[in-house]
């Protein structure tokens, strides 16, 4: 699994408690990726309601690029929406983001992160 790969993983509800299978990008460095059982991940919604934030990146599968993610939808990465999560909870990988999307995901990080 590398930074940059778009996985379905169960990702926690907002209150803690339970969770769903969805789909997640993983954003934490490809060098803890291969130290650490932990993965940090950020959401991915087809919740467009807030898409016009700058810490949310939309894609959208009717480009090559958004096709290249494995999504089945119109989405955007929440970048306001991280979770770490045990690498054991990522089902498997769907897809990847481009190095321009990912561009797009670190200044949505940088923005949500305040750095």
């Amino acid at each position: 699994m590398k930074r940059g790969d778009v996985v379905l993983a169960f990702y926690p509800f907002s209150s803690g408690i339970g969770g769903s299978r969805r789909p997640a990008l993983v954003v934490q460095s490809d060098f803890y990726n291969d130290k650490l059982a932990n993965v940090v991940i950020a959401q991915i919604t087809t919740t467009a309601k807030n898409a016009h934030d700058r810490a949310n990146i939309p894609i959208s599968i009717g480009t090559p690029l958004g096709r290249q993610s494995g999504l089945l939808h119109d989405s955007v990465v929440s970048c306001i929406n991280l979770a770490t999560i045990h690498g054991g909870r990522i089902d498997r990988i769907i897809g990847c983001l481009s190095p321009d999307l990912m561009k797009s995901v670190d200044a949505g990080l940088r923005i949500a992160l305040s750095l």
